[in-house]
C-alpha cells in the first residue's frame, strides 16, 4: 500500500496562470533500485518548499531532475506551464546553490556574483549595479573586492545565494545549502535566506534533512521516503496531523505506545484505557494499533479526578538540555512502556520533577495519533 499523500489547506495562491512547478508522474530508475516511484507535486508561486526526509529518500535525486542535471526515467517536468523535462539545464529558468558553495576561486567576490550576467552578455553598467544591489541585499556590500578564501563559510554562502539570484531566475533551488555550516552559522543563515526569500519573491525548493530547518524556513515541507511522497502539508499540519507512522516518527521527536483497540476511540495500554479524540473509530476491537504523542503533548496541572488520561508516574531520568528538558517516566498502569515529556526548567523545579519523584500526569486525548501496529509494505 503506498504512503498517504495529504495537500496543505493553506497553500499560496497561484492566480491567474499555471503552477510555478508541476512534477507530474516521475520515476528514476537506477540499475539496482527505484531512486523515484511515480511523484506528483505542485509547486505554487512565490513559496517556500522543503524536501524533507533521510539520506536515500529520494529528495536530492528529485531536485537534480528538476534541474535537468538527471533525466528522469519517466514522467514530465512543467514550469510555468512549459514542458522543461527533456530541456539542458541552461534552458531552464533556475539559479541553483549547492551545499559546497561552488564559487570560484580565482574570481572575485563581485565576480563571481556576476557571472552568469557576464554569460548572458548583459551591459557593463547593468552587471555592476546588480552586484552591488544583491550584495547589500545578503549584508556583504564592501566584500566584492575580495576572493572567496578570505571569507567565512556563512559569508561564501550568501555570495552564492546573491550569484543564484543575479539573473532573476524565476525558481530557486537550494541543495542542503547550510549544512557545512556550524550550527551557530547555520541558525543565522537560515532566518536570513527566508527573509531573502519572502523579499525577492522567488519560488524557492530546499532540500534538507534537517528537521529544524525545514519547520523553521518552510510554506509547505514534502517528507519523502523510499521514493516516495509520504505527505505534502505546512509546517504545522505536517508536525501536529502526521499522516503516516513515518512522518510521525520523523518529524520531531515522538512515544509510541502499544495499545490495543477497544472501540469508540478507546485503547488500552498496559493496564490502562486511554481516550483518544482525535483518532480513527475506524480500528476493529482487539485490533493491534501504535498510539503516537509528542513530548509536549502532556498536562500536569489542574488535574482532577475527572481528567482524561490521568496516571501517576515515576521519573526514572532528567536529560538537562538549558530551557528546556526531557523526563523519562514510567508507570505500573502502562506495564513497562515509558514516555520521554518535555519540561521547561521552571517547570522541573515548581513541580519538583527529578530522578525517584513521582508526578500526576495527563495525556492529551486530542493530540494522540493512532496507526495500525503494521503497516503493509509498499
Amino acid at each position: 500500500m503506498e504512503p498517504t499523500v495529504t495537500e496543505s489547506s493553506s497553500k499560496i495562491a497561484t492566480p491567474g496562470g499555471p503552477a510555478a512547478l508541476e512534477v507530474i508522474g516521475v520515476s528514476k530508475d537506477f540499475e539496482t533500485f527505484s531512486a523515484l516511484r511515480d511523484v506528483h507535486l505542485k509547486v505554487n508561486q512565490g513559496e517556500m518548499l522543503c524536501f524533507l526526509g533521510p539520506s536515500g529518500c529520494g529528495k536530492t535525486t528529485l531536485l537534480r531532475i528538476i534541474a535537468g542535471l538527471e533525466t528522469q526515467t519517466a514522467g514530465r517536468i512543467m514550469q510555468s506551464g512549459k514542458d522543461v523535462s527533456l530541456l539542458p539545464p541552461n534552458q531552464r529558468d533556475y539559479g541553483i546553490v549547492f551545499q559546497s558553495y561552488a564559487l570560484f576561486p580565482n574570481l572575485t567576490i563581485a565576480q563571481n556574483v556576476g557571472y552568469g550576467l557576464v554569460n548572458n552578455r548583459a551591459r557593463r553598467a547593468e552587471i555592476k549595479a546588480r552586484v552591488d544591489e544583491l550584495l547589500h541585499l545578503v549584508g556583504l556590500p564592501s566584500s566584492g573586492a575580495k576572493y572567496p578564501s578570505q571569507l567565512s563559510g556563512g559569508q561564501q554562502q550568501r555570495v552564492a545565494l546573491a550569484r543564484a539570484l543575479a539573473t532573476r531566475p524565476k525558481l530557486l533551488l537550494l541543495d542542503e545549502p547550510l549544512s557545512a555550516l556550524d550550527a551557530m552559522e547555520r541558525i543565522r543563515l537560515r532566518g536570513e535566506i527566508r527573509r531573502l526569500q519572502k523579499q525577492v519573491g522567488v519560488t524557492t525548493i530546499m532540500v534538507t534533512h534537517d528537521q529544524e530547518e525545514a519547520l523553521s524556513m518552510a510554506d509547505r515541507i514534502v517528507v519523502m521516503n523510499h521514493g516516495v511522497i509520504e505527505q505534502v502539508g505546512t509546517p504545522m499540519e505536517v508536525y501536529e496531523r502526521p499522516a503516516t507512522p513515518f512522518v510521525a516518527d520523523f518529524v520531531g521527536k515522538v512515544n509510541v505506545l502499544q495499545s490495543v483497540a477497544l472501540g469508540n476511540q478507546r485503547f488500552r495500554v498496559g493496564d490502562m484505557e486511554l481516550q483518544c479524540d482525535a483518532c480513527s473509530s475506524a480500528f476493529a476491537p482487539g485490533e493491534a494499533v501504535n498510539l503516537y504523542l509528542r513530548p509536549e503533548d502532556r498536562a500536569v496541572e489542574h488535574l482532577d479526578e475527572g481528567t482524561a488520561n490521568r496516571l501517576r508516574a515515576l521519573v526514572t531520568r532528567v536529560e538537562f538540555l538549558g530551557g528546556l528538558c526531557i523526563a523519562e517516566v514510567t508507570a505500573d498502569a502502562l506495564r513497562g512502556q515509558t514516555l520521554g515529556l518535555h519540561f521547561s526548567l521552571n517547570q522541573l523545579h515548581d513541580l519538583d520533577i527529578r530522578e525517584g519523584n513521582t508526578i500526576d500526569i495527563a495525556l492529551r486525548a486530542n493530540r494522540i495519533r493512532a496507526f495500525p501496529a503494521r503497516v503493509p509494505q509498499a
